[in-house]
């Protein structure tokens, strides 16, 4: 099945980037493409391993980070966004946009067929033109998300320094360029920083929105880890949105599913023993990721929440920085309270796993799109409490289609125990609730339909076979 194309994956450096991309990069192996994956030493080494049988076809490009003048703004040793606070990330970028140079010398010397980019990286716009190799953009976030943040003339050749959204207020409603209702928008007080963090200045001298224009602009077709049964209307709005050009597709690639593990791994053999022993769909999965940095205030109201809340849990936590220790994490006697009934699980877990389980029902997460494919192809109830990026449109556009619950939130943005604890009573055991968990368990015959997802990976694979720079 080998293609003797060759496809140069430039990620952004964050785990919830890496690691769709890594994902992305094994199946096009499975489809006989060789793939160089790029990024840094430290990023790569906390990666999974590639399966032996495609091995020789996925090549792991470790490009050291470079450092700043100032290693007080980016410590040595500091790779990816999960590394450091959400507001030096900006000068991530900077080292990011210095991998430049070594990635062009990289792209020079091997002569590939295609670039797939992220959202960042808008530096391999001026590689791909001057190689002459087709640059495609993977969109990790969904198509509704992309939807919202553009602007038609921008993406097709019109000044990307534009800011679409005027004020933060833009984003508390949907955008006019929308053709049929929506409920996408963001609550007021998450808007100020989505509109700063995203328009805004930043170190780099590049705004995130100028970076994503540019690329798409460039762009010969445009990746979504996506499929239509769940998000038509976007998709074909995005294709409106650039244009009726012919020559750059929009292609839903479907949710690049991951191959079921051989058995288990060998971390939290005691988690998977306290699961085998719980009713089936009893447990609620509590976990917000890497990304997520929850402060102390806000991990001690949701685990008093799943404490009043009555259910069995599963908690893979992340210590707050705040926090002195994973001990003074919690609430005073939160363990000894809840032994028996939950499980808590501090640093890294085997989420995957974990959420394959036939004991989890639930989630209780940040609706993340990544979480979000993760947990729905299991059929698993949603609690969702997003905080960050593109989480509350992806948790509008869940309640929207009845998929989730959404943790009410006051007009400051916080939350109190009481609101945690209905909303997971209300989507795990309560009369009202089965609706829900009947639209959960139909959604995975969509996102955990393994044969339908590679239907629409593999006509993007023609794609990329056909228009390769070894095919003009």
């Amino acid at each position: 099945m080998a293609t003797n194309q060759h496809v140069v994956m430039v990620p952004w450096l964050a785990f919830g980037h890496l690691i769709p991309f890594f994902h992305l990069s094994l199946q096009l192996a499975r489809a006989g493409f060789k793939v160089s994956f790029v990024s840094t030493p430290g990023n790569i080494k906390r990666l999974p391993k590639v399966p032996a049988n495609i091995a020789a076809l996925v090549k792991l490009v470790p490009f050291p980070l470079p450092g700043l003048d100032n290693e007080q703004l980016l410590p040595p040793g500091c790779e990816a966004t999960v590394d450091i606070p959400s507001e030096d990330v900006q000068y991530l970028k900077i080292a990011y946009d210095l991998l430049r140079h070594p990635v062009k010398q990289f792209v020079v010397y091997q002569k590939p067929d295609w670039i797939l980019a992220d959202v960042t990286p808008c530096w391999v716009v001026e590689i791909a033109e001057e190689l002459h190799i087709p640059l495609a953009i993977f969109s990790v976030f969904s198509a509704a998300s992309f939807c919202f943040f553009v602007i038609p003339t921008v993406l097709t050749g019109g000044d990307g320094r534009k800011k679409p959204r005027s004020s933060p207020e833009s984003l508390t409603s949907a955008p006019e360029w929308f053709d049929f209702p929506s409920p996408l928008a963001y609550p007021r007080f998450l808007a100020t920083g989505v509109h700063e963090g995203f328009y805004g200045e930043n170190a780099s001298g590049i705004s995130d929105y100028e970076r994503l224009a540019k690329i798409i602009q460039a762009s010969k077709a445009v990746a979504f880890r996506t499929c239509p049964e769940y998000e038509a209307d976007y998709l074909n709005l995005f294709e409106k949105i650039i244009g009726t050009d012919k020559h750059k597709p929009v292609f839903p690639i479907g949710l690049l599913l991951p191959e079921k593990p051989e058995g288990r791994t060998g971390t939290g053999n005691d988690i998977f023993g306290w699961l085998d022993v719980q009713k089936a769909n009893s447990v609620v999965f509590v976990g917000f990721g890497s990304e997520c940095k929850l402060s102390k205030e806000q991990v001690q109201e949701i685990a008093y929440g799943v404490e009043l809340s009555g259910l069995s849990f599963l908690w893979a936590l992340r210590k707050p920085d705040s926090a002195a220790s994973e001990l003074d994490t919690l609430p005073c006697g939160f363990i000894e309270r809840t032994q028996g009934r939950g499980v808590v699980c501090f640093g890294w877990a085997p989420q995957s796993e974990i959420l394959r389980h036939p004991s989890i029902g639930g989630s209780l997460f940040h609706s993340g799109w990544g979480s979000i494919i993760e947990t729905l192809q299991f059929g698993h109830t949603l609690v969702v409490l997003p905080l960050v990026i593109d989480q509350p449109l992806t948790a509008r556009l869940l309640v929207h289609k009845g998929l989730a619950v959404e943790i009410e939130r006051s007009e400051d943005g916080s939350f109190s125990r009481d609101d945690i604890a209905k909303a997971l009573r209300l989507a795990m055991v309560s009369e009202q609730g089965e609706k829900l968990r009947s639209r959960a368990r139909e959604a995975a015959q969509v996102f955990g339909n393994r044969e339908l997802q590679d239907t629409y990976f593999n006509t993007f694979v023609e794609y990329l076979k056909e228009n390769g720079a070894s095919n003009p």
